[in-house]
């Protein structure tokens, strides 16, 4: 892989970008709340521990709700870290989850370097940066982003790999073995990149010549890329205990996911579906919306410029480059719309289509700056400045978001004002500390100096998960209410996604807000309730060591 060379402007640009982002990530991660989905991985990637501990003898994971279904490299992972780095082991999995999502970036900006230059290399960091839906879950979509990047990392490969058929490099093959392994070891749908490496050798026949000569040219690939499968596989085993059980089990896999009927809803276009029920333009949908347009715009001109590749000057690895990556983009949306697959949360199960994206938006807008400069500087300068101020509006955006940047949307729909309650918004509940520390700045009031007694604890309903309620709040008066007590609670928080927030009323008391929208709500029930308060002898009402997790 061709290195950054420090000489270009625009690559030493790129290394800014990366050393922008570090640093971000380690000044800004304990912004950031535990996801619903984090207990129950984190407890999946201590079982397939315990597994390989215990010699295959301890088999909790293959009935450990449906996780087995998942692969656990990226728990695995983490749990492994915790032994040796003695920090919270969410935070730990926040900084990792992280530096996955910052590899997605340099795989996707590598892959635009070598198709287009390194112009096309920053560009498509930058954008990829500055997206709300990849950055904002960099930090706690601790499935989504490993995958995504592992996905764009094997793509990457995968062009390389095209580049030199019949006869490609044991180093790319390698590469693409331990990332396409990765990726299956996560979620089986990185069965697609088997089909993405079956596409290369396709598009890189030799169609003009004879069939023996074609025929021969597929024989002489096929016999060289079986090893790399071979290793893809193997990485999968070791982190998808239950792929070794057979070997269709991946398969099997996929299959199941598409067969999924939880009584799951979703929100699209003001109206409550099913996860089942999801319109064939679900996926399409958020991908427009949420999106920054500059990158959409980029992204169509990217996949232009692929026929006028084939038409124009340059050569056909360029045109089977654009192919390769429009594949990583085209393929899994197709087979949604056309399968009209279950979905629910947005787009957070097709994340791993932005960093290709983002390749295709880097090529796109390069090309078009080529082009204009042969007809005139000015209009490449214009371009340029106007690449700028779009970056600047999402980047000032995505600060005023901070550290919801993955409730972001475009303008096509009027960014996140126009977004409440039409579509889905902090679906996991991100924004539950903020609204804690509302709620227990209201409880420590002066005016409020009766709440504050030691001797009376009050309880909290919430619309979402406890581990992340039981790593926020420090009050040892409030603690935890289940939603079978929801009536009986003192103090009700919760976020505006789904309308949960309208479950039960309440006194608002604290709200948590960004660009004029209320993300999450506390309410006081306290007069509703009306029942005399309970006492204990404090410290830890309802609370739980997260180190115990």
């Amino acid at each position: 892989m061709e290195a950054l060379k420090p000489s270009n402007p625009y690559d030493r640009l790129t290394l800014a970008v990366f050393a922008a982002l570090a640093a971000a990530v380690w000044f800004t991660f304990r912004d950031y709340a535990i996801s619903n989905d984090e207990g129950v991985q984190h407890h999946y990637g201590e079982l397939i521990i315990a597994y390989y501990r215990s010699g295959f003898k301890v088999r909790d994971l293959f009935t450990f709700e449906n996780l087995y279904l998942y692969g656990g490299l990226f728990d695995m992972i983490a749990v492994g870290l915790t032994y040796f780095i003695p920090v919270d082991p969410y935070e730990l999995r926040h900084v990792l989850c992280a530096i996955t999502g910052i590899g997605g970036i340099a795989a996707s900006a590598a892959t635009a370097r070598l198709i287009a230059g390194p112009r096309a290399g920053f560009v498509s960091a930058v954008l990829l940066a500055l997206c709300g839906a990849w950055y904002g879950a960099m930090f706690n979509h601790t499935k989504d982003i490993p995958f995504a990047a592992a996905m764009m990392g094997a793509t990457l490969f995968v062009i390389r790999i095209a580049r030199q058929l019949p006869s490609p490099r044991a180093v790319d093959l390698v590469g693409f073995g331990l990332l396409a392994g990765a990726a299956l070891g996560i979620r089986s749908i990185g069965l697609l990149q088997l089909f993405y490496l079956c596409l290369a050798v396709i598009v890189s026949l030799p169609w003009q010549k004879r069939f023996e000569t074609c025929a021969g040219f597929a024989a002489s690939a096929a016999v060289r890329i079986v090893p790399a499968v071979a290793l893809a596989a193997l990485v999968m085993i070791l982190a998808w205990p239950w792929a070794a059980l057979s070997p269709l089990n991946s398969i099997r896999g996929l299959l199941a996911f598409s067969e999924f009927h939880y009584a799951i809803r979703t929100m699209f276009a003001g109206r409550v579906y099913e996860m089942a029920d999801v319109p064939r333009l679900y996926i399409p949908g958020y991908l427009l919306f949420r999106v920054p347009l500059i990158m959409l715009v980029g992204a169509a001109l990217g996949i232009i410029s692929a026929p006028l590749c084939y038409l124009g000057q340059k050569t056909l690895p360029r045109h089977r480059d654009l192919i390769l990556t429009s594949s990583a983009i085209v393929f899994p949306v197709a087979f949604q719309v056309l399968f009209r697959g279950p979905a629910f949360t947005g787009m957070r199960h097709f994340l791993f289509v932005l960093p290709p994206l983002a390749t295709l938006a880097g090529v796109g807008w390069s090309e078009l700056i080529d082009a204009l400069e042969m007809w005139s500087g000015r209009l490449a300068s214009s371009a340029i400045a106007l690449m700028c101020v779009c970056c600047l509006w999402d980047g000032v955006t995505l600060v005023r978001l901070h550290p919801y940047e993955n409730l972001s949307y475009n303008s096509l729909i009027g960014g996140l004002p126009g977004a409440f309650r039409r579509y889905d918004l902090d679906y996991w509940f991100n924004s539950m500390p903020e609204a804690i520390h509302l709620l227990e700045a209201f409880v420590r009031d002066r005016r409020l100096a009766e709440v504050t007694t030691s001797s009376k604890i009050y309880s909290v309903a919430v619309c979402g998960e406890r581990p992340a309620f039981d790593q926020s709040v420090t009050l040892p008066q409030l603690h935890w209410d289940f939603r079978s007590k929801w009536e009986e609670s003192d103090f009700f928080i919760a976020p505006t996604q789904m309308n949960c927030d309208q479950d039960i009323d309440g006194e608002i008391v604290g709200t948590v807000e960004r660009l004029g929208v209320p993300i999450a709500y506390v309410k006081d029930r306290r007069s509703i309730v009306d029942r005399p308060m309970a006492t204990i002898t404090p410290p830890s009402a309802g609370r739980r060591d997260s180190s115990s997790r």
